[in-house]
């Protein structure tokens, strides 16, 4: 979603545009959820937490979620965010924008993602490609239903390389990869096996990418793409703090704290690696292929 309306808000008024339809977007997340249930509890909030694992709602919320599916607790598959993404996206604009935008969703019947492309871009493609199926209801595309894209490519980055014309592939991540120390509460393991879960097919992608860099046919159109493929990647230390209940928080203090750390980030890479982006990577992925 963040993709789309960034391309969209650029093809319309370039940088200002972009930064300036973000904003009008998270603006309307978080005043349509301002009476939602899902709040931070007094306790979160004196100690300065984002998250809700203390909240009475969640908690109940997250015990029906194990028992109970989305086609039980919204049976009419009702999304909030499907008048927001119509309000805020012009779709056929977009079709049509300076930037390629590659959508990735996970076929609930094959299990494999399925790539959109700028003009097969609409609300239910962005729904279902956020689609997490203990939350809603699967979304129908085609005849095919559909989920998350992170199950099959988190994201799926093959398009990057036969379709652009860039060499260079920053990543910005937004689930961490590493933590320290051994979860030990019901809800630690489970925010630490959904981590897992979406960052391995990352991994895999980026292993994927180390080993054909490495046996490609530098002499070869296609293979010299691989050769010189450069990777980045913008991180922020502070996402390990925050734990899988953070992500129901739609406040607009938290939402702006997350774009400013975001903004951060990119600074302190930019300050680092900007003389590096069109000449070398900045990630070792190399290492991946030594770790199998």
């Amino acid at each position: 979603m963040n993709a789309a309306i960034l391309v969209d808000g650029y093809a319309e008024g370039g940088a200002d545009g972009a930064r300036a339809r973000l904003e009008l977007f998270w603006k309307q997340v978080s005043d349509g959820a301002r009476f939602s249930p899902f709040q931070r509890s007094p306790l979160d909030i004196l100690l300065g937490r984002w998250t809700l694992d203390t909240s009475p709602v969640f908690l109940a919320f997250d015990l029906l979620a194990r028992v109970f599916s989305p086609y039980d607790l919204n049976p009419r598959g009702v999304n909030p965010l499907t008048a927001i993404l119509a309000d805020c996206i012009d779709f056929k604009r977009l079709a049509n924008a300076p930037i390629k935008l590659f959508v990735t969703a996970t076929n609930v019947h094959t299990g494999r993602g399925r790539v959109f492309r700028n003009a097969e871009l609409t609300p239910d493609v962005l729904l279902a490609s956020a689609c997490l199926p203990t939350m809603f209801q699967a979304i129908e595309i085609d005849g095919e239903a559909y989920w998350d894209g992170g199950f099959a490519g988190n994201p799926t980055i093959t398009p990057l390389i036969r379709e652009c014309a860039s060499i260079d592939t920053i990543l910005i991540q937004v689930n961490p990869v590493e933590r320290t120390g051994t979860p030990r509460t019901a809800q630690e393991i489970l925010n630490r096996v959904n981590e897992v879960s979406f960052n391995a097919t990352l991994l895999k992608e980026l292993r994927m990418i180390a080993m054909l860099r490495q046996v490609s046919d530098p002499g070869s159109s296609e293979g010299a793409r691989w050769a010189e493929m450069r990777i980045h990647r913008v991180a922020s230390d502070m996402i390990t703090g925050l734990g899988a209940s953070s992500k129901l928080n739609a406040e607009w203090e938290f939402l702006t704290m997350l774009r400013d750390e975001g903004r951060r980030s990119a600074e302190e890479f930019l300050t680092a690696h900007a003389v590096d982006l069109g000449a070398r990577s900045t990630l070792d992925i190399d290492d991946l292929v030594v770790q199998v």
